[in-house]
């Protein structure tokens, strides 16, 4: 069973609120917008999914996490940090998307 304190996260990195993660385990989150930020959101439901998703080889037919993810840090701007995220989940729509084609 996940700890309650986080999201997959060690004793020192970040947490989830409590409220957050009980309604996680309670499958109430249906999307991001649920979820107090994109980036708990992708610690404590994305990633988990997909992971699970890959071992048990039931990849989604469609994806559009990079697409949420340019939206979330605004694709008219430029944020230096998010770059490498923002790559990685594209790459993860691109392969999706690929697959079901």
């Amino acid at each position: 069973m996940r700890s309650r304190r986080s999201c997959g996260g060690s004793a020192t990195g970040p947490t989830s609120p409590p409220d957050f993660q009980e309604a996680v385990e309670a499958g109430e989150v249906r999307s991001f917008m649920d979820a107090p930020s994109f980036e708990l959101w992708l610690q404590c439901v994305f990633l988990p999914n997909a992971r699970a998703a890959a071992r048990s080889d039931h990849l989604p037919i469609h994806s559009q996490v990079g697409l949420m993810a340019m939206r979330q840090y605004d694709y008219h701007s430029h944020v230096p940090e998010a770059q490498g995220l923002l790559k990685l989940l594209q790459d993860f729509d691109e392969l999706i998307e690929g697959e079901s084609s």
